[in-house]
């Protein structure tokens, strides 16, 4: 199930990226909306995975409310999924 997480993390990241560098410019520099609407709708279904395996995860490995409360801040800050797979999720 972690392993699940980290390449959902991964994925998330990736979305948000994709998102905030790349569709929005598309949409407010060359009026192209179709790339928000759909990188946006996989960045939405990627971060409500990752927030439902990060609550399971909390339960099922024990986790510190604080570290559930990193692990879910970090979703919505770039570059923040890949900081908390590296600093938190790595053995």
């Amino acid at each position: 199930m972690l392993e699940f997480f980290k390449k959902t993390a991964l994925l998330e990241g990736i979305s948000l990226l994709a998102l905030l560098f790349f569709a929005m410019p598309m949409k407010y520099i060359f009026d192209q909306e179709i790339y928000v609407k759909t990188i946006g709708m996989a960045h939405g279904v990627l971060f409500i995975v990752y927030i439902l395996l990060a609550v399971i995860l909390k339960f099922s490995l024990n986790w510190s409310t604080k570290l559930l409360a990193i692990i879910c801040i970090a979703s919505i800050i770039p570059f923040g999924t890949f900081y908390v797979e590296r600093k938190y999720l790595t053995n």
